[in-house]
């Protein structure tokens, strides 16, 4: 039987396909190093765990709305509101399962066949798969190495058309550790604030910078109307598999963004969403010690590629990625990281796994103990001495 059309133009994230051939090799005796997933390997806060426990214990087992829980709604508000320095309401938060769910449902909302998206490149999957699933065009917008992973703000302008629906924003971002702080954010606002199109600011990683302070575009004037902006509590506080994330939306937009999840999810689990609460509410030391030891592992696998023939590798400035630059090693960056795994026993990602701009690169998680890192970089380097 024939699938619909979507389903050819629909991607995937190859973190999880990766993961599956890692598991298999495991499977069959090998011991593997595992820098492929983007996840922290913290386990969640005690107290963020409690709170979600009682709240199984105090019923919080049924159906709730499917924009949210009025308190974790407001919670949110408050913690953006603070952190952004902008005006958030109850009414702009749309509380999800997870950060995907906000990617879907805004560009199922806006975009459709004829416009275009602006989408950074390499960036996460999901924006592009999305898109093209759609029927929209993805314009891939170069993110440079030699601009430290972020992009010019000229190139931005040179892709803007009639037909620009979304722009999509990652800092910190994911693959590079990109970062763009207020002066560049305050560059792309520029461009942007004449031209009539929302963007999408993916925040995720907000929390986990390494130096400089998160500035949201949404903060700048003009632009609060038009952004969506998506958090959530996977990479912050250790919880990916509680999935639980948000939109902070313009208002004109939650009663389209509420039809669609009361189409697609119903709602986002109750006591889940009370544990949310607990995280945004309760002590925040439990970040900085996450933060300050990513920090630790960042510095380790930065020095320890750059000490690799071939390889060179900025210093990421958020998140907990690198990007190295592998193009003295004469592979692709696919059949470079296959062999990585198949040889060297280290998964890995491709570069261009995340767009086609990635090609020369790799992306590996440092969200993992310095042991681990350190015998991956060992080999990974004894591989590399046979290509140079």
């Amino acid at each position: 039987m024939k699938l619909a059309d979507r389903m050819s133009r629909i991607g995937t994230e190859s973190a999880f396909d990766v993961l599956a051939r890692a598991r298999a090799l495991e499977a069959e005796g090998r011991e593997i190093v595992h820098l492929q997933i983007g996840e922290p390997d913290f386990d969640t806060p005690a107290h963020v765990t409690e709170a979600g426990i009682q709240a199984l214990r105090d019923g919080y087992t049924h159906y709730v709305p499917a924009l949210g829980l009025p308190q974790l709604r407001d919670a949110v508000a408050a913690e953006v509101s603070r952190t952004r320095g902008i005006p958030v309401e109850r009414g702009n938060v749309c509380v999800a399962p997870g950060g995907k769910p906000i990617m879907f449902w805004t560009i199922m909302a806006l975009c459709e066949e004829g416009d275009e998206v602006i989408v950074p490149d390499p960036s996460f999957p999901i924006y592009e798969s999305m898109t093209r699933v759609v029927g929209a065009k993805v314009v891939p917008l170069p993110i440079l190495e030699e601009r430290n992973f972020t992009f010019a703000p000229e190139d931005l302008a040179a892709r803007l058309t009639p037909k620009t629906k979304l722009v999509i924003l990652n800092s910190p971002a994911n693959p590079t550790g990109g970062f763009l702080d207020k002066t560049d954010i305050e560059a792309v606002a520029n461009v942007l604030r004449d031209h009539q199109c929302y963007i999408m600011s993916d925040e995720i990683y907000s929390r986990i910078l390494y130096g400089g302070e998160h500035y949201s575009v949404a903060a700048e004037p003009g632009l609060l109307d038009r952004t969506i902006i998506l958090d959530g509590f996977s990479k912050t506080y250790a919880m990916t598999g509680w999935r639980l994330g948000y939109g902070i939306f313009p208002t004109e937009l939650i009663p389209h963004i509420d039809r669609l999840a009361v189409n697609s999810v119903s709602c986002t689990n109750a006591a889940t969403q009370m544990a949310g609460v607990a995280a945004l509410t309760g002590p925040q030391d439990c970040v900085e010690q996450m933060v300050a030891e990513f920090e630790k592992r960042r510095d380790f696998i930065v020095d320890g590629l750059n000490a690799i023939p071939g390889i060179t590798c900025r210093k990421p400035l958020g998140a907990f990625y690198v990007f190295p630059n592998v193009k003295g090693l004469g592979l692709s960056s696919k059949a470079l990281a296959d062999k990585i795994l198949d040889e060297a026993g280290v998964a890995v990602l491709s570069g261009t796994a995340f767009g086609e701009y990635g090609e020369g690169y790799l992306r590996l998680s440092y969200a993992n103990s310095i042991p681990n890192i350190e015998k991956a970089l060992d080999r990974i380097g004894a591989l590399a001495k046979t290509l140079v």
